[in-house]
């Protein structure tokens, strides 16, 4: 695929353990769905991606490993997520509670406070979040010899 210009990146959780397990969950086909905050996109003045958008996903070496299209954006309250989302975040969850148990831990973590810049920073049901679905386009270097054929 001939690029003309640099992708965006699509940057999941943190650098490190946590990173690694979600871009491997996408490359098999797992993860067709991630959460963020609506507060994160409004800090750093970002807007929401569009329908179609193609992306850079980054693995932990910041390096690209494969190009995802976003296929759905949708703005919802916390507490609306609904168990289809849950299941294709691709993380193992079996119910919305757990799947919003994970997501608290990660979001109330000291790194997730520090990057909203506020030490007290905590979700409820009313917290608005973008729920995205995304598909693999295209797998990038080395990924597309040593990921899974499944997907």
């Amino acid at each position: 695929m001939e690029r003309h210009e640099p992708l965006k990146p699509f940057l999941l959780a943190f650098p490190g353990p946590l990173r690694d397990r979600l871009v491997a969950a996408v490359l098999s086909g797992e993860k067709v769905s991630t959460t963020g905050l609506l507060r994160e996109y409004e800090l750093e003045q970002e807007e929401l991606p569009p329908v179609g958008e193609r992306s850079a996903l980054i693995d932990s070496d910041g390096r690209e490993v494969a190009v995802v299209e976003v296929t759905e954006v949708r703005v919802l309250p916390l507490g609306a997520v609904d168990l289809r989302h849950a299941l294709d975040e691709g993380e193992g969850y079996a119910s919305v509670a757990e799947w919003r148990a994970g997501h608290e831990r990660f979001w109330h973590s000291a790194e997730m406070r520090e990057a909203m810049g506020d030490p007290a920073f905590t979700v409820h049901d009313g917290t608005m979040i973008v729920a995205e679905r995304f598909r693999v386009v295209e797998r990038l270097g080395s990924a597309a010899e040593s990921g899974s054929s499944a997907g």
